[in-house]
């Protein structure tokens, strides 16, 4: 349904180039808009007319018009005078917002339609055939990015989002929870993953200097039929929380370039536990001092270059030595030892891990 906001600046758009007074009721003879001030008597006469078969009538110095949603009525629309010139407006008047009615349903309908998609609530006979009848493209190559801010229902991030599609009358922008926008965006055949790298950095840019507002986007993989778009919505799901995870300090995330974090996120919890216990020996890795820390990350950092850790953390190489040596004596893991720096590397990721989900509730 239309708001009364827009079908306030439409009646006043039409009196500016017609100089007619316009009205617009609902059904039960109430006005929702109004270019002047219509009297309350009206009311029955509103009801009568909306009760006769007639499309058209003229009640005093007034001509009433029926505005339908398909073969529904909807609402009223009530034009000054008895002219012919003000039959014109009023039909015209009329023609407007029934239009406006269409599209607008059209709309919601194509909102909802990509919602129920998204969440796999549709059977695919369901898909083929609505997609059909609001005159959605089944096979153009799509992808869908999730954009999250840190403010549930950030209107003014949406409604940038919104601006900046504009233009892209084939991309749909909704949301199905709170705290996240998505955008399904359909691609041209030449498009690929850089292109929707471009078009994420650029959505984070834009929301931080023009709404600023911090956000983080991530996108699954590109598909190619309207059926597999909720995979690329499962996949824009897991790529954000495994980034939030393991890549903290990056604001776009892809789910082609997740890695052994993809794995690691699909673990399930006691197996996570049971691999902990096993290498740290019921230790955990947040018993390890400062200093330890920052030396296991450097060397890390360093792929494992003993002469360039030291020197990036300004100490002599054999004091790099003598705290791996210590590490290795609490833990049985030597890092210099490449399969233990890849246990060593996966048990903190790990951690990491089973960290998130404790602090969410899982």
């Amino acid at each position: 349904m239309l708001s009364n906001q827009i079908l306030q600046n439409t009646i006043e758009g039409i009196k500016s180039i017609s100089r007619v007074d316009i009205y617009v009721a609902d059904t039960d003879g109430k006005i929702v808009a109004g270019t002047g001030t219509l009297g309350e008597q009206f009311g029955s006469a509103i009801a009568s007319f909306v009760a006769s078969p007639a499309d058209t009538q003229s009640v005093q110095d007034y001509q009433f018009f029926k505005v339908y949603d398909e073969s529904q009525l909807e609402l009223v629309l009530i034009a000054q005078g008895t002219s012919d010139d003000v039959f014109v407006v009023g039909k015209l008047a009329a023609f407007q917002i029934q239009n406006l009615l269409i599209a607008y349903k059209e709309r919601f309908d194509k909102d909802n339609f990509i919602k129920n998609l998204l969440l796999d609530n549709l059977l695919l006979v369901d898909i083929y055939n609505r997609s059909k009848k609001l005159h959605i493209d089944v096979d153009a190559r799509r992808c869908v990015c999730i954009i999250e801010t840190k403010n549930e229902k950030d209107s003014i991030a949406l409604e940038a989002i919104r601006t900046l599609f504009a233009g892209q009358k084939k991309d749909f922008i909704t949301a199905v929870d709170e705290k996240s926008i998505i955008i399904v965006k359909e691609l041209e055949d030449k498009q690929g993953y850089q292109d929707i790298e471009k078009v994420s950095k650029m959505i984070v840019d834009m929301l931080n200097t023009e709404a600023m507002v911090e956000a983080n986007v991530a996108y699954g993989t590109i598909v190619n039929e309207i059926k597999e778009v909720s995979r690329s919505y499962k996949e824009a799901r897991m790529a954000l929380d495994v980034g939030k995870i393991f890549f903290s300090g990056k604001n776009v995330i892809a789910y082609n370039n997740l890695g052994i974090g993809r794995l690691i996120y699909q673990l399930p919890l006691p197996l996570c536990k049971m691999f902990i216990e096993e290498i740290f020996s019921g230790k955990s890795p947040d018993e390890f001092d400062e200093e330890t820390v920052s030396t296991i990350n450097k060397f890390f950092e360093n792929s494992l270059n003993v002469s360039e850790t030291s020197r990036q953390l300004y100490i002599h190489r054999n004091t790099l030595v003598y705290r791996l040596d210590k590490l290795q004596k609490s833990t049985g893991l030597d890092l210099r030892v490449f399969e233990d720096a890849i246990t060593f590397k996966i048990a903190l990721m790990v951690v990491k891990y089973m960290k998130y989900m404790e602090n969410n509730g899982f």
